[in-house]
């Protein structure tokens, strides 16, 4: 699904709560207005011996009319959490989004996956601590289904079922406001329409489509899609959106870098689309912001819908 412009609903304030226009336009998210570029917090644990920095990063974050911060307890074992906590005021009007279904983990590989509903149950009341938030108005269930990353085995092969059974429970509760998923199936997605499924997170860029399908079913069901790697798979010697010639032809075209025109690409593609790059650097921040007024006509949409999708590279667990 393709336009000229990024979208947004004229229902929907063009502001922010802090009266800055929102990068990229407005979306509905677990039933609150947020602007369609957002921001990651996976990569602030990098500043843990900076705690300022990693401050002024969220303040600014807000500054440029960021009010939905994507956010986990596993990020840094609870600091981007308790960074949110200390930079984020209520009169600042953003909505914090969480995850769960892993956990850190001091092996090789920093995290495990946590799938178990006495363990999703767990990591809701972790990340409601660090957070220090009564509810937390959105949680994405992180699925082993597809994806780059983390496999799942013996006792983590969990049915969907069950775990929709815990988090609508904690809905119920008002422990959470909306459920998300995350790393899902086209199957799965479907399965879990009739628990009321506010947004998905997958891997996917202009490089990367294979969910195509699955996220026309997002569309259909207006419902939020939140792609993580974005600009393409950070694994080695998997496809990088900014190495398509393509992207470079338009970035060198509109004066702006690659990375902003894959990101604008997915704003450009369907109006439930909403970005959350993530950075621990202040003018990477800005950048990525000014990605949401980066306009891409009709010649320069058909050469980036033609670039391949190569989601086939991408291993799947």
């Amino acid at each position: 699904m393709t336009s000229n412009t990024p979208s947004s609903s004229s229902s929907e304030s063009t502001t922010t709560a802090t009266g800055v226009p929102r990068p990229g336009g407005a979306f509905a998210l677990a039933g609150r207005t947020v602007s369609r570029v957002g921001f990651g917090a996976m990569q602030l644990p990098r500043l843990a011996e900076d705690r300022a920095s990693a401050l002024a990063v969220l303040r600014r974050a807000v500054e440029l009319g960021v009010d939905h911060i994507d956010t986990a307890q596993f990020y840094g074992n609870g600091f981007s959490n308790e960074l949110i906590r200390e930079a984020i005021r209520p009169e600042d009007g953003v909505t914090v989004v969480s995850k769960v279904g892993a956990t850190p983990d001091p092996g090789p590989v920093p995290l495990r996956f946590a799938q178990k509903p006495e363990e999703l149950r767990a990591s809701v009341e972790d990340n409601l601590r660090s957070l220090g938030l009564d509810q937390i108005p959105l949680v994405n269930l992180r699925r082993p289904d597809s994806g780059p990353g983390l496999k799942a085995e013996g006792d983590q092969l969990v049915p969907l079922d069950d775990q929709l059974a815990v988090m609508t429970a904690l809905r119920d509760e008002g422990k959470i406001g909306a459920i998300g998923l995350s790393s899902v199936s086209l199957d799965v997605l479907r399965q879990a329409l009739p628990a009321g499924i506010a947004c998905v997170q997958n891997a996917y860029s202009l490089v990367s489509r294979g969910d195509e399908d699955l996220f026309d079913l997002c569309v259909a069901e207006n419902i939020a899609w939140v792609p993580y790697f974005p600009l393409g798979s950070a694994f080695p010697g998997l496809p990088k959106v900014t190495d398509e010639p393509a992207v470079l032809t338009a970035a060198k075209s509109l004066g702006v870098s690659p990375a902003q025109v894959g990101l604008a690409w997915l704003l450009h593609h369907g109006p439930n689309v909403l970005l959350i790059p993530g950075t621990a650097d202040a003018e990477h921040l800005a950048a990525n912001v000014a990605a949401g007024s980066v306009e891409l006509d009709a010649p320069t949409l058909a050469a980036l819908d033609a670039v391949p999708s190569r989601s086939g590279d991408i291993e799947h667990g």
